[in-house]
């Protein structure tokens, strides 16, 4: 059993909302609208954030713990965090990393953080939550048309914006202290936002757990895998995989082979679930994930975990959560991330049915 914190001052009785009062194009549609469901608050009723405010390291450990989740994104040499406890309650952030405008998302409820280019055609786009859920996913909609946007997939499935897709940025969650340890130059996401929440704590305490179904879902689920259980999904040229966490967490270390191309995915000791205990600084301990390129310079790569390192079997490099040689011949070498995040299980199956699953040999 879990139970749901509604935000503050927001009138919960939404249910069966309708589309009155939007400025969307209905006639234009990939989906049914009846695929469309509330999710409790209105449009807007999870504010999103429009101006963040970023503070030093020695600022956010006052309030945010070592091995809390968080978002971290680079881009351009600048890198920032953006921790779990604050997105849990706004889902998105418009920001800005000098010429590139980005779009930081986060859906409670498929655990899918993924981070977008908010560019549409070369104009610059701001998104806010519309209230709407599909297949449990957060619907996000832009300003400008009011298209509405599937934030697993980053497409707008009604509106004039239709069949457009957003471009997905690398990003990866791990713990705020392997944040600090990997980017110490990074900045981060402010509680400053504008708005009075109870950041740290999860809304949805008890959710993420492997033995939940999840909310808002009417469709069959995928009987491959318990709905509720995590996965590392992948993206590669159009295919995609799916590594259970079960698997995973266990060998810490996989090689495996897309698109023809080797990869490498590591499991590794860090972050904690930002939906299990009320309080995320008390939740469970999933860990950080990352999936990498394993070819620098023609050379693949192979890695082992050991005594809490990882290195390469080809130099003797130690390599960091980020996919960055620390250590050794390669010191400052970067593996090429691929397109990846954590997800619930039930989320990456619905979006991508065809996915293949990776099974331990």
């Amino acid at each position: 059993m879990f139970s749901i914190i509604w935000l503050i001052g927001i009138n919960n009785d939404t249910y069966g909302q309708e589309f009155s009062g939007w400025n969307t194009n209905f006639t234009k549609k990939n989906v049914e609208l009846t695929e469309l469901k509330s999710g409790g608050p209105p449009k807007d009723g999870i504010p999103a954030i429009k101006e963040p405010v970023f503070i030093s390291q020695n600022k956010a450990e006052k309030w945010i713990g070592d091995s809390e989740p968080i978002i971290a994104f680079q881009h351009n040499g600048e890198t920032r965090a953006y921790p779990l406890q604050i997105l849990i309650w706004h889902e998105i952030v418009n920001d800005q990393f000098s010429e590139t405008p980005v779009l930081i998302t986060f859906c409670p409820l498929c655990y899918s953080a993924i981070v977008f280019d908010r560019r549409i055609d070369g104009v610059t786009h701001e998104f806010g939550v519309s209230g709407f859920l599909r297949h449990s996913d957060m619907i996000m909609f832009d300003r400008k048309t009011e298209s509405l946007w599937q934030q697993f997939t980053g497409e707008a499935v009604v509106g004039d914006y239709t069949g457009t897709r957003l471009k997905i940025l690398p990003s990866q969650i791990m713990s705020f202290e392997q944040f600090r340890e990997t980017y110490p130059q990074g900045i981060v996401l402010s509680k400053e936002t504008g708005y009075q929440r109870p950041y740290g704590q999860n809304p949805y305490a008890g959710y993420d757990d492997i033995n939940n179904t999840p909310l808002f879902m009417d469709e069959p689920l995928d009987g491959r895998l318990k709905p509720m259980q995590k996965v590392i999904g992948v993206q590669v040229e159009g295919f995609q995989k799916a590594y259970p966490y079960s698997i995973t967490k266990e060998q810490k270390i996989i090689h495996d082979e897309l698109d023809d191309r080797p990869v490498v995915v590591f499991h590794v000791e860090g972050a904690r679930s930002a939906m299990d205990a009320s309080q995320i600084s008390k939740s469970r301990k999933d860990g950080t994930t990352g999936v990498f390129h394993s070819t620098i310079d023609g050379q693949t790569l192979t890695f082992n975990f050991d005594d809490d390192n990882i290195t390469d079997n080809q130099t003797g490099s130690r390599w960091n959560i980020s996919g960055k040689a620390v250590s050794g011949p390669l010191e400052g070498r970067l593996l090429e991330p691929l397109i990846f995040g954590d997800y619930f299980a039930f989320a990456w199956l619905v979006f991508w049915p065809d996915t293949e699953i990776y099974t331990q040999n």
